[in-house]
């Protein structure tokens, strides 16, 4: 197989940030030999790694662009994940990053494999030589040049699907001079930005209604916070989650059908086989009528189900085991066993007259679930009709075009009734001026929370403590022990500040605080920016329920919470 496109680099143990750790890269342009040593000896399927003739401690790892490798289907079908309406949404964002380092470089990267439609950097910085020690999309040749371009260009290589342009500025200084320029985005994606930024972007995006996230890693710890005026999610898709089935309140096309079925049936086959939906609905109403038109109450809940059991006639009946299992939830999922449906999906089931009685009682229990699950589509159908109608006459009497939502938004809507989810975000000027006092004093005084919030509010002392003696502490060799009693006398006046007069920080944490010297491991760099990206996703796909609070990553105990204040 041919690459139309090789994606190349060298694998060598990462340093620590700041590292002056020379870190090569095998030149892009492979040799015909090496592509065909590659397409022989891969472990995966597009991708190779053969040991570097120069030092064994590297490998040349290459792999297939793309628009070749066998795992295209794979690799653009991210709408397996989001659906074609996620990954619409996708193409059609306009992404743009505040500083290119280690983790907002790492957050973009997932975003552009993703398939977002374009992304702008905005970084006034040249690359270092530091910056080879923990960021990958940098290398020695790009040393001096901008890195809003290197890491622009990098981008271009991995999707050159999505339209990557660069601006070199200092975001700081396009948020005081032109804060027009984040209207035209659909989401803006800050790093490594301190407090007084922060709040100053969060006002012009809030007035944009442009969605807005924050990222940032600091040693070992870092954060990603969400500021959005309202987000409304339609497709929460919750981990679990019980369907409504209407089980104790049919309407009248499903009451029609159950009341057709007779559990008494002298048919072992038909009384197997008769959806626990429907077992369900026959005796919720046979107790309803013995019990003055009420259902079972918590008490009397094992009464019922022992009425179910009863009914059985066979110990492997499933499905009155299940009716057995849901009997109390009013939401369940359908009770179709694998290895029924395995039997009711099979060719046999297609008779004709050589076929034996069971496939001829087959193909008529696949018929009665056909069915049954016609009469749940057809009111779904119905409840999109009625839905579709109001909306049209709702926009219509607000002085909006009444076909301005699509059917197939209406329909994924009703589709979701039961699983919309709204999310609203504290400005970040209210959270830093006026936290809930109640809770950052339980997280303080809670074990399991001190050293989130420790860093949380060290954090902050550290933008105050840059704002007074210009520079983070630990930053310069030499001055440690006066930076961790600055630190320290910060982190109690900004304490104080918040009302939390008399806590205290434990000493080991600004102590490591101090050592982080505001640096950007890529370990932990690339950690916060996968959350970032994560959340960016749910964003603009309204998929999932984006996080609330603020996200600390722990790195000393390998710890993840949310701090909601």
């Amino acid at each position: 197989m041919e690459p139309s496109r090789v994606l190349t680099s060298r694998i060598v143990d990462f340093p620590m940030a700041n590292s002056n750790l020379e870190r090569k890269r095998s030149s892009r342009n492979q040799s015909n030999g090496q592509q065909q040593f590659a397409a022989e000896n891969h472990q995966a399927p597009g991708i190779s790694a053969s040991p570097s003739e120069e030092n064994m401690r590297y490998f040349n790892v290459m792999i297939l662009g793309p628009t070749q490798s066998p795992f295209e289907e794979s690799i653009n079908g991210n709408w397996l994940i989001w659906g074609e309406q996620g990954q619409a949404a996708l193409e059609k964002s306009s992404i743009c990053l505040l500083n290119c380092g280690p983790t907002g470089s790492e957050t973009l990267k997932n975003l552009v494999l993703g398939g977002v439609g374009s992304v702008t950097i905005v970084d006034g910085s040249k690359v270092e030589l530091g910056d080879l020690g923990n960021n990958f999309m940098v290398d020695e040749s790009s040393v001096g040049q901008s890195k809003a371009k290197t890491v622009c260009a990098f981008l271009e290589e991995l999707n050159d699907a999505v339209k990557a342009k660069f601006i070199e500025e200092f975001p700081e200084k396009l948020i005081d001079s032109s804060p027009s320029f984040f209207s035209q985005f659909t989401l803006v994606i800050a790093t490594q930005l301190v407090e007084h930024s922060m709040v100053k972007l969060d006002k012009i995006c809030r007035d944009a209604n442009v969605m807005l996230i924050f990222a940032r890693s600091y040693g070992l710890t870092g954060f990603v916070r969400i500021s959005v005026k309202e987000h409304a999610v339609i497709e929460s898709k919750p981990d679990h989650f019980l369907d409504d089935l209407r089980l104790n309140n049919p309407w009248p096309e499903l009451r029609r059908f159950a009341e057709s079925t007779d559990l008494n049936t002298s048919d072992s086959v038909i009384h197997k086989h008769t959806p626990y939906v429907i077992i369900l609905i026959k005796m919720a109403d046979d107790w309803a009528k013995a019990h003055d038109g009420n259902l079972p109450s918590r008490e009397e809940k094992k009464v019922f189900k022992d009425l179910i059991k009863a009914k059985m006639t066979a110990s492997d009946e499933d499905n009155y085991k299940e009716a057995i299992e849901a009997s109390f939830k009013v939401f369940s999922p359908q009770g179709i066993s694998p290895e029924l449906q395995k039997i009711i999906s099979d060719s046999c089931g297609e008779v004709n007259s050589n076929s034996s009685d069971f496939w001829v009682l087959v193909a008529a229990l696949k018929l009665l679930y056909v069915y049954l699950q016609k009469i749940y589509q057809a009111k779904a159908e119905a409840d999109f009709l009625v839905v579709e109608t109001y909306a049209r006459e709702i926009l219509k009497k607000i002085g909006r075009d009444p076909d301005s939502i699509s059917k197939l938004t209406i329909k994924t809507f009703c589709k979701n009734a039961r699983k919309l989810k709204v999310c609203r975000y504290r400005p970040i000027e209210d959270e830093y001026n006026s936290p809930a006092q109640l809770e950052l004093q339980k997280y303080l005084s809670d074990e399991d929370y001190s050293i989130a919030v420790g860093f949380y509010i060290l954090l902050r002392a550290a933008d105050r403590f840059a704002a007074n003696y210009n520079s983070f502490p630990g930053q310069f060799d030499g001055e440690m022990d006066e930076d961790i009693s600055r630190m320290k006398t910060t982190a109690v006046a900004l304490l104080n500040d918040l009302g939390c007069n008399g806590s205290n920080l434990t000493e080991d944490l600004i102590n490591e605080m101090c050592r982080y010297g505001a640096s950007e491991l890529h370990a932990v760099a690339a950690f916060i920016g996968g959350i970032a990206s994560q959340e960016a996703i749910k964003l603009i796909t309204k998929q999932f329920v984006p996080m609330s609070g603020t996200f600390i990553f722990n790195g000393i105990d390998h710890k993840s919470q949310l701090l909601l204040l």
